[in-house]
């Protein structure tokens, strides 16, 4: 059975040590392990942290940020050089904090919704990104690869990233850059914006996909949206997936004409029964789905 997991973004934003608490009652809520967004320097104590989680069982997997300033696909080289250099100190906090995945939008160039909007690029300065993208990932992964991590290139909606946002287009740049430590990164969300088909994605991104992330199309708790997650899970079982599945239901309970539903908030009420409930709803999907016939 795939580990299911829960992003720390559904509690606090940043997480910190405070926060270490609240492992125990994802383990009570029926998740395997926590997806934390890579910590800025001195934003936690990594032995603590680790300690934390080993204390009640709960694994680790992380999400990078990257910004502007680190950004593999800028034509600044002080940026794309920080861009690697913020992928190798993901891989030491992996390493840290007994993590084998790191994954995100490690390409960088990230747009905020529609405060930063994409411009047209021409072909020059299109092929020029792709080669610093690979070039950039095959220096991590190499520096991955020795540590034993593995990084995991996620696309977004076109609202969130102009340079990777199918996953065709993941594939394209995996196979440029051919490397065993740079895999793919899924999310149901994006997905359910950029492609046909969300099923015949999964097929494509096959053995590639190490991680998977499970979330509605509004980002509510799963089973309250339009995915349609038969075929989701059947496809998982197509390619056999065994890796890990975090979900990430950012809440919208306020539907009052003005409030901006991409703005993450934490919780005003307990939400135990439903983050329960969403855990079991991606379990019984996933096994039922072995017993289709």
């Amino acid at each position: 059975m795939n580990p299911i997991g829960l992003i720390s973004m559904q509690y606090a934003r940043p997480f910190t040590a405070e926060h270490f608490p609240l492992f125990a009652r994802m383990r009570q809520h029926g998740y395997d392990f926590v997806e934390l967004l890579v910590p800025e320097v001195g934003e936690i104590d990594m032995k603590e942290a680790r300690k934390a989680l080993d204390d009640v069982g709960l694994g680790v997997v992380l999400a990078a940020r990257v910004n502007l300033q680190r950004n593999l696909s800028s034509a600044d080289g002080g940026a794309h050089r920080a861009g690697i250099d913020y992928l190798k100190y993901t891989v030491d906090c992996a390493k840290a904090l007994g993590a084998q995945i790191v994954g995100g939008p490690l390409t960088g160039n990230p747009l905020v919704f529609a405060g930063r909007p994409p411009q047209p690029v021409a072909e020059e300065e299109r092929l020029a990104r792709k080669r610093r993208c690979v070039a950039g990932l095959r220096e991590a992964g190499d520096y991955a690869r020795a540590a034993g991590i593995l990084l995991a290139v996620e696309p977004l909606n076109r609202f969130e990233s102009d340079v990777l946002c199918t996953t065709q287009q993941a594939i394209e740049l995996l196979d440029a850059v051919d490397h065993p430590a740079i895999q793919l990164m899924l999310d149901t969300f994006h997905m359910h914006m950029e492609e046909s088909s969300i099923a015949e994605a999964i097929l494509l991104g096959g053995s590639r996909i190490v991680h998977f992330q499970a979330n509605e199309n509004h980002r509510g708790f799963p089973g309250t949206g339009a995915t349609d997650w038969v075929s989701v899970c059947r496809a998982l079982y197509a390619v056999g997936y065994k890796g890990p599945i975090s979900l990430e239901p950012f809440r919208r309970a306020d539907d009052r004409f003005g409030v901006p539903f991409a703005q993450w908030r934490p919780p005003h009420e307990d939400e135990s029964d439903r983050l329960s409930a969403s855990s079991a709803f991606i379990k019984s999907h996933l096994t039922l789905t072995e017993y289709r016939r």
